[in-house]
Formats: C-alpha cells, sequence, structure tokens
C-alpha cells in the first residue's frame, strides 16, 4: 500500500490509485516564478483528487502559526489561498496534458477544534471561488467537486473510501 506524507500527517492509498508530491519544485517547476501547489494529486480509475493538508494541530506547530491559521480562516485568506493553489495546480496539469479525467478537490484541516458546522460554510465560499459552476460557454468543467474536511470527516466520507488519513505522531489504536 502506496503512502503520501505531509508533516504529520499520512494518506494510505488503494490499490491501483496513484498518487505524488505536487508542491515541490521537482514536479512543479514554477513555484519559483509565483505559482502555487496542491499538495498531492492522486488519480484513480475514474478521477483525479487534488488534495490540500493544513494541519494546524501538528505536533511541531507554534502558537504564532495556530494563530494565523485561525485568523485566515476568520479573514477568508485561507479560502482565496485554497483558491489559488487549485487553479494554479489545475492549469499546470491541463497545460501538461494530464487532465484527462473528473477533477475533485479535497482540504484536509486537521483541528479537531473544527467540524461541519464550521467547514462546509467555507467549502461553499470555495466552490463560488473557483468556480465549481462555470459561465455557459464553457463546455468543460474544471472541477466536477470540492470538499474541506477534519480528519474524523475525511475517515467517514464514502467519496474518499479506501483513502485513510491517520497522524503519524499517533500509532492506530
Amino acid at each position: 500500500m502506496t503512502t503520501l506524507r505531509e508533516r504529520d500527517i499520512e494518506i494510505c492509498l488503494p490499490s491501483g490509485a496513484r498518487g505524488r508530491k505536487f508542491d515541490v519544485r521537482s514536479t512543479h517547476p514554477l513555484l519559483e516564478r509565483g505559482w502555487s501547489g496542491v499538495d498531492f494529486i492522486i488519480e484513480d480509475d475514474d478521477r483525479i483528487l487534488f488534495i490540500e493538508v493544513k494541519d494546524p494541530d501538528d505536533p511541531d506547530a507554534t502558537e504564532e502559526r495556530r494563530a494565523t491559521f485561525v485568523e485566515g480562516l476568520r479573514s477568508g485568506a485561507l479560502i482565496v489561498s485554497l483558491a489559488r493553489k487549485y487553479r494554479d495546480s489545475f492549469l499546470y496539469e491541463w497545460a501538461s496534458e494530464r487532465v484527462e479525467k473528473r477533477v475533485y478537490y479535497y482540504v484536509l484541516i486537521a483541528h479537531a477544534g473544527l467540524d461541519d458546522a464550521v467547514l462546509l460554510p467555507r467549502a461553499e465560499d470555495l466552490k463560488r471561488m473557483l468556480p465549481a459552476e462555470g459561465p455557459p460557454a464553457w463546455r468543460r468543467q474544471i472541477i466536477c467537486g470540492v470538499a474541506i474536511l477534519n480528519m474524523d470527516g475525511w475517515n467517514r466520507d464514502n467519496r474518499l473510501a479506501g483513502f485513510p488519513v491517520s497522524r503519524v505522531s499517533q500509532p492506530a489504536e
């Protein structure tokens, strides 16, 4: 089984799924020119998943970093950043002729204090910014689905069955 790791978070991939770290210069050289990228791109038989991991509960995170994260969530700056990461990643992959399947964007926010009441409205904000529903002139969708989930929500979500997440510093019970 393949796993992808972003600091203290691991995502296990099911058999047949292929995933790669994307926000590194070796796979996304335009990072040097101010572009941004999602953490991972995963492809299975019928879809492509763009995955962004935010981990304010990382054991190595400073209080300042946690406070900055909460302020970004509150102010909307986080949603602007997430939209940019998706758009830059999608455009890079599209121009590289690697977008032949439906694309979904999943954001994992590993913070125990955030529940659906906070995350669902942020996901709606993100859908509007991308936009998930394009103008009538568009013949192709640039995104087929968006979700922002905490770790419990991710592991319960049927769309992500087979892609469990866990914290490395806390071994499974």
